[in-house]
């Protein structure tokens, strides 16, 4: 009687734990929870044959998203004893965390063991490949769920749907939404946003105006193209009519997401009447997201003396905070700075790998090579950090630029990790700063073997033979290339104006003011010439002839190439659009070349205006015939 007593009692315990671990997964509360394991393990309870409190463990730490410890305790359910939602557990908790790898190997071994799944098991398993892009894991997706007889309901529909989208497989995402028979709000969204990623907001806005309902997420979409787009008027009335039809307030996701996208195009005035948002609507303190947003969004529109007033006005700052402003001053070049913030910081919050990424590259930006040597070398010994390939890569940029091309050699050939696409070509890029040639066409081999379909190192190498006037090899290579069909990427420069984006790309004559824009072109060189300017044609990537032989008009005609780079054009127009003096702001999609750098100097000087361009790599701020990176960059 008395063990039967005692299995009551053991039973009751087993229910009452379960209830506050799933209160935990709720919350979720993971301190709250780790009290009840350990609780559980005192006990004895954990070690029970009853897979449930091993269930309800692997859920709550699931929720919390703690990957470590649900693996520790999906791995201690007895085989025999694992169903279909422990492994869908798990699986989710991997995709939802930054893990869409193991989620797609669970997968696989869930498969191995015989246990069938079901539709949620689908759902993670498709939403492992969208955040992978993995279309061709994806596309064995719905042949199992037929197979296996399982239903396409809406959430699965939508979680395949979603997969094609962000796969860029439009066809087979409209071909899924036209077969739903139910279709919710979330369904019209996903489709709206691989419309507007995929076939333009044109088509997107069609598409959004269809809409049965809407909620924020569909007009957030809609807003965010528009910006990426540079329609500037048009987001900006969609935002006025989101706020009027939704009659709330904007959540932090959804400012965070408009800062987002208005980071990537340069958006300034965007940026700006969102942060007035903010202000208005905050009660006591800001979002600390939603700060740190800001703080993103105005480093990378030139403005990052905005960036630091929002930092310094945060009342609350986590690492992700620290790691914005220290990015963001870092690409502009104060090298010095982020040295000088980085020991406050580490007053306040504990640094992880993305720091140093942006401590080593303001070193690498500012040539820094001592802090920045000593700041690898403390990762693990002072910070235990483990060095990750990116840690090296910076390491690596930071001797190539400063001509350590033989230090940075042997720190990549004994890296115990192998030198990836980045490192490679971050090497290649030194060796073309320093005309190190046999080394770069050593480079080029491995980066071919890396990644045969990246062209981009050819035109680097091919510039390498220009500059050191090897001019036959540099022809040949660009035979090569262009038999294969291979064309360089067009430059392409914009400029904000008027609360409008004006696009140029190089030799660009589609510009309603071309006219006035090549007048004043013409009129800016002439002007650089007076003042000592000598065109750099050794920085063009190609040369014109097809032949080996160049003569005089070939050299003009490269001069004449090189008047039209995009972001000369773009600064043409800003000075015919803008009044004196004014700042312009330019954003770049590749780096800024040799001559555009050394024209943009004078022309800050001749013209008393502060010009600051936003190329691939970073920021320069021209200003009284200098420019911010010191010409190391």
């Amino acid at each position: 009687m008395r063990w039967s007593t005692d299995g009551v009692l053991a039973s009751l315990s087993y229910h009452y734990y379960r209830s506050l671990l799933r209160a935990c997964a709720r919350g979720p509360s993971l301190a709250d929870g780790e009290k009840l394991h350990a609780t559980l393990l005192k006990n004895g309870l954990s070690a029970s044959p009853d897979s449930f409190i091993h269930n309800a463990l692997l859920h709550m730490y699931a929720m919390c998203g703690t990957t470590s410890s649900a693996r520790l305790v999906f791995d201690q359910i007895p085989l025999t004893h694992r169903d279909t939602v422990d492994w869908t557990t798990l699986m989710g908790c991997y995709s939802r965390n930054g893990m869409p790898h193991d989620a797609l190997h669970l997968f696989l071994d869930m498969q191995g063991e015989g246990v069938q799944p079901d539709e949620v098991t689908m759902v993670c398993f498709f939403n492992a490949c969208s955040r992978l892009g993995d279309v061709m894991c994806g596309l064995q997706g719905h042949p199992c769920m037929i197979k296996r007889g399982l239903p396409f309901t809406v959430t699965a529909s939508n979680a395949a749907m979603d997969m094609y989208a962000k796969c860029g497989r439009m066809a087979d995402a409209s071909r899924v939404f036209d077969e739903m028979s139910e279709r919710s709000v979330v369904s019209w969204t996903v489709i709206l946003a691989g419309v507007v990623k995929w076939e333009g907001v044109e088509n997107g806005r069609i598409l959004f105006d269809e809409m049965p309902e809407r909620n924020e997420v569909a007009w957030t979409v809609m807003i965010e193209g528009y910006v990426a787009s540079g329609f500037h008027r048009e987001a900006m009335w969609l935002l006025g009519d989101m706020i009027l039809s939704l009659c709330l307030e904007l959540n932090h996701v959804t400012l965070c997401s408009l800062l987002s996208a208005c980071a990537r195009s340069g958006d300034l005035m965007m940026g700006r009447w969102v942060h007035v948002y903010v202000l208005k609507i905050m009660d006591t303190e800001m979002n600390l997201m939603v700060g740190t947003a800001l703080v993103d969004m105005y480093a990378k529109c030139g403005r990052v003396e905005a960036a630091y007033r929002v930092f310094k006005g945060m009342s609350r700052r986590n690492v992700v905070a620290w790691n914005a402003i220290l990015s963001g001053l870092a690409m502009h070049g104060q090298g010095i700075a982020v040295v000088e913030l980085f020991s406050q910081m580490k007053a306040e919050t504990q640094p992880d790998d993305v720091t140093f990424v942006a401590i080593l590259s303001a070193c690498s930006h500012s040539g820094l090579v001592d802090e920045g040597r000593q700041y690898f070398h403390d990762l693990g010994p002072v910070y235990g950090i483990r060095p990750k390939i990116e840690h090296y890569a910076c390491l690596v940029d930071l001797l190539g630029r400063a001509g350590r091309l033989e230090e940075a050699e042997a720190l990549v050939r004994k890296m115990p990790i192998l030198p990836n696409e980045v490192l490679l070509g971050s090497l290649l890029a030194s060796c073309s700063l320093h005309g190190k040639l046999q080394l770069g066409e050593s480079l080029l081999q491995e980066l071919v073997q890396i990644n045969p379909l990246n062209t981009e190192y050819h035109f680097l190498m091919s510039n390498m033979y220009a500059m050191a006037g090897k001019r036959d090899e540099a022809d040949s290579l660009r035979l090569a290339l262009k038999k294969r069909g291979i064309r360089k990427a067009p430059g392409i420069s914009c400029i904000h104006v008027g609360g409008q984006v004006h696009q140029f790309s190089a030799g660009d004559k589609s510009h309603p003011r071309t006219q006035e824009v090549y007048l004043m072109l013409d009129e800016m060189i002439r002007r650089l010439r007076l003042a000592g300017y000598v065109s750099n044609t050794a920085s063009q990537v190609f040369s014109v002839s097809e032949s080996g032989s160049h003569n005089v008009d070939e050299q003009e005609e490269e001069e004449q190439l090189l008047f039209s780079h995009s972001e000369k054009l773009a600064l043409s127009f800003g000075l015919i659009s803008t009044r004196p003096c004014a700042p312009l702001h330019i954003f770049k999609n590749l780096r800024i070349c040799q001559d555009c750098h050394f024209a943009i100097k004078l022309v800050s000087d001749i013209y008393r205006r502060e010009i600051v361009i936003r190329d691939r790599n970073r920021f320069h701020c021209f200003k009284q015939g200098s420019c911010s990176c010191s010409d190391y960059w």
